[in-house]
């Protein structure tokens, strides 16, 4: 399978670079994009490849976040064919709420919910087809999760802790081959690898997305030592991760020690091939 970064904080070549993520996936049943960015520059990014998407077929929004999804409107104008999977709560009124600051909307811009018919409900697990599949549920099994106090929603009582059930991620086989596609990780890259062991029956051979790492502090100890039981827990088996978004650079320097080779950056432009 071929895995394009189309968009993310960083790029090469004089591409467009934008905190968010998005990435065209190519199987040979399918031409996927996972995530559109915060915009539409994305899209002029994939003209730049050279990747059509007029020809994408399937759609996958990871959850309800503006730098995840405020391109799905240009999607759907250069697109007029694919369905596109999201969690059914994935329009909620998700803000970022600081100390003594006001709540920041980070959600969807509720007038995209005009382009309902080409929305799908999604649920985990779900099955599309024997190269797509939604993880399943996805326990807190690991001992340390990133921690995000400020990610809340607004609720009819004010505001609470996101639980993120509007987060999904997608696991494509192709050619003896399987990818974890995690979007942000807000579930915990460890938690979310090992249910996805346990939903292939093995470890996929390759994972993209942030790890949501990027608020740790390299003057805590407390945050060196979570990096390293991450670190060990993703050293097990031989599986490759491309990383970057909401990684953060201090995290990425420390997995990258431990991890060698096996962890690789996805910047804007940065080609795969399983």
């Amino acid at each position: 399978m071929k895995i394009v970064t189309l968009l993310e904080n960083e790029a090469a070549g004089g591409l467009c670079a934008a905190r968010g993520l998005s990435q065209y996936i190519e199987t040979p049943r399918h031409k996927i994009l996972f995530d559109m960015g915060p915009d539409a520059s994305f899209a002029e990014n994939a003209r730049r490849l050279g990747v059509d998407l007029s020809q994408v077929d399937v759609a996958v929004l990871s959850h309800g976040h503006s730098d995840h999804g405020g391109g799905l409107r240009a999607f759907c104008e250069v697109n007029s064919r694919a369905e596109i999977y999201l969690r059914p709560d994935a329009f909620g009124e998700f803000y970022a709420v600081k100390p003594g600051q006001a709540p920041c909307y980070i959600g969807l811009e509720p007038s995209l919910w005009e382009l309902e018919s080409r929305l799908v409900p999604s649920a985990p697990g779900l099955r599309l087809d024997e190269e797509l599949e939604f993880l399943g549920p996805v326990p807190a099994v690991f001992s340390w999760t990133p921690r995000t106090p400020k990610l809340q929603e607004k609720t009819p009582g004010g505001f609470a802790a996101d639980t993120f059930s509007h987060e999904q991620h997608l696991l494509v086989r192709a050619w003896g081959k399987t990818a974890l596609f995690a979007g942000c990780a807000h579930g915990g890259i460890v938690n979310i690898l090992r249910a996805a062991q346990a939903q292939l029956g093995c470890r996929p051979d390759a994972v993209f997305g942030g790890f949501h790492l990027f608020e740790l502090d390299p003057a805590d100890p407390e945050s060196e030592q979570a990096l390293r039981a991450t670190g060990a827990a993703l050293a097990e088996g031989e599986t490759v991760y491309y990383t970057g978004h909401c990684t953060g650079d201090y995290a990425f320097g420390v997995l990258r020690e431990m991890l060698g080779e096996r962890l690789r950056p996805m910047h804007g432009g940065t080609v795969a091939e399983l």
